[in-house]
């Protein structure tokens, strides 16, 4: 896994979808294509209140990430020494074989380049001492970029 996560905080996050804008705006993706999701589901509480379960949804930047090897080009990575999971866009021929091994289809055709592309934590920024696009965007500071928690051993045996 990533060195790197974005939590969110359910309790200050009021679902106005900034972090996913200004993803689009930073990546220049093409309309219909979101390298980030906030998702609201509407609930009823056990007292019959209703609510809202929310989920951000970027890449997870798996340890053992099942598009990686599912790529025949070699174009998606995991770069060393952080774990984040990249496209290699001169390897890309746009086949889909990661958006389809992905058990979040989180690789995305984008049409006009014939290349898949995918949520990268904004590598560009982090590289720069900056934090990911999304979590800057957040105007109720929900999304945090921090450093993934490693499983103690114990976990790992259980």
């Amino acid at each position: 896994m990533s060195k790197y996560r974005i939590k969110l905080d359910r309790d200050r996050c009021i679902v106005c979808h900034s972090c996913e804008v200004l993803c689009k705006v930073k990546n220049e993706t093409p309309a219909g294509i979101s390298l980030n999701q906030i998702i609201a589901e509407p609930q009823v509480s056990e007292e019959g209140y209703p609510r809202l379960k929310i989920k951000y949804q970027p890449c997870l930047h798996c340890k053992k990430p099942e598009c990686v090897p599912a790529c025949p080009t070699g174009a998606l990575y995991i770069r060393e020494p952080d774990g984040l999971v990249l496209v290699n866009e001169d390897l890309c021929d746009g086949c889909m074989e990661c958006h389809d091994a992905c058990p979040w289809n989180v690789p995305r055709f984008n049409e006009h380049t014939g290349k898949m592309m995918k949520c990268d934590f904004c590598v560009d920024r982090i590289d720069s001492g900056l934090e990911p696009a999304c979590v800057t965007a957040c105007t109720t500071h929900a999304l945090d970029f921090v450093l993934a928690k490693k499983k103690s051993a114990a976990k790992k045996a259980a």
